[in-house]
C-alpha cells in the first residue's frame, strides 16, 4: 500500500519499522491487528513513551503511521480523538555565525569533504541532496545547481557561488574526474559507484570539529540553517530564500527571523529608549 501510494523508499522504510513494531506488540499480548481496541493502541503509544523512550516527534510520526495501517490495509475508520498527536517543545536550532563557518569549511584538508560542506552551505543543499548530485547538475555557465527530486518531490535551482565552483573544479581535477555521482563510494555489496552515505558525512563532521578543538554542535542541516539565516541577515527576503530552499510552505521558512541577528538590532529596544539615568 506504502508502494501504491508512490511514497519514497526512506518512508516506506519508517513506517515499515513501526509498523513492524506494532504487530510484534500485539503479538506479546495475543491480539490481532483487526481486533486492536483504541485502548490497546494507547497502552501501545505509551509503551513506546515509557519503555523504548521515543521522542514526542517521533511518537506524533508512529500514530500517522497507525492511521495509515488502519485506514489502508485494515480499511477500518480513523477517529482522531481516540488517539490524539502529543503536544512538544520546540527548540531553535544552532546557527553558527559566518565567521565561524568559513573556520569551518577553510580548514577542511579532505578536499571531497570540504567540497561538500561548501555545497550545503552556499546552496543552503540538505544531506540527501548534496550527496545525491551527479555531475551533470552543476553548471558553471549558468552558475546554479539542479537539484532533483527534493524533500518535497519538486525540482529546484540552487545558487552555485563561485567560491564553490573553484573548490568543486580542485576536487574533480584531483579526485578521480568523477563522470556520473558527484561524490561517488564504491559500494560493499557489489562494488559499484554509489553516492556517499550520510553516516560518513556525519563521522566527517564530528572529525572536524575535533580537529578544531570545538565541542560537537555542527551537523549536516546546521549548513543548510546558516545559509537561510546569514541570507536573511544580509537582506534577503523570505520568499526568496523559501524558494532557494525549496520550502512548499512559507511558514518553514519563518523561522530564518527568529534566528537571525539582523532582527534584533534593527529594532530598538523601548527600555533603551526612556529617559533619564538608570543610576538615578
Amino acid at each position: 500500500m506504502l508502494s501504491l501510494r508512490g511514497l519514497t523508499d526512506h518512508t516506506v522504510t519508517s513506517y515499515s519499522t513501526y509498523i513492524s513494531t506494532y504487530l510484534n506488540y500485539l503479538e506479546s499480548i495475543n491480539c490481532s491487528p483487526t481486533d486492536a481496541s483504541w485502548q490497546i493502541m494507547r497502552d501501545f503509544i505509551k509503551w513506546l513513551k515509557t519503555d523504548r523512550s521515543l521522542a514526542d516527534r517521533t511518537i506524533n510520526a508512529v500514530i500517522s503511521q497507525l492511521r495509515f495501517f488502519h485506514i489502508y490495509v485494515l480499511h477500518k475508520e480513523w477517529d482522531p480523538s481516540q488517539l490524539p498527536y502529543r503536544r512538544f517543545d520546540t527548540y531553535l536550532p544552532y546557527v553558527p555565525d559566518q565567521e565561524t563557518v568559513w573556520k569551518f569549511i577553510s580548514t577542511i584538508k579532505d578536499l571531497r569533504f570540504k567540497a561538500i560542506a561548501a555545497l550545503m552551505y552556499s546552496a543552503g543543499l540538505r544531506s540527501g541532496e548534496v550527496r545525491n548530485l551527479k555531475v551533470s547538475d552543476i553548471s558553471s555557465t549558468s552558475m546554479r545547481i539542479h537539484i532533483r527530486h527534493a524533500k518535497n518531490r519538486n525540482d529546484r535551482y540552487a545558487p552555485l557561488s563561485q567560491r564553490t565552483l573553484k573548490i568543486l573544479n580542485e576536487y574533480w581535477r584531483t579526485c578521480g574526474r568523477p563522470m556520473d555521482w558527484l561524490f561517488p563510494v564504491k559500494s560493499r555489496k557489489d562494488g559499484s559507484m554509489v553516492p556517499i552515505c550520510s553516516g560518513q558525512l556525519c563521522v566527517l563532521i564530528q572529525k572536524h570539529e575535533k580537529e578544531l578543538g570545538w565541542e560537537h554542535r555542527i551537523t549536516a542541516h546546521t549548513f543548510r540553517h546558516a545559509f537561510a539565516t546569514h541570507l536573511y541577515e544580509n537582506g534577503a527576503d523570505l520568499i526568496t530564500i523559501k524558494n532557494l530552499l525549496g520550502h512548499r510552505s512559507l511558514n518553514s521558512t519563518t523561522i530564518y527571523i527568529h534566528l537571525a541577528n539582523r532582527s534584533l538590532r534593527s529594532c530598538p529596544n523601548p527600555f533603551d529608549q526612556m529617559g533619564g539615568d538608570i543610576d538615578e
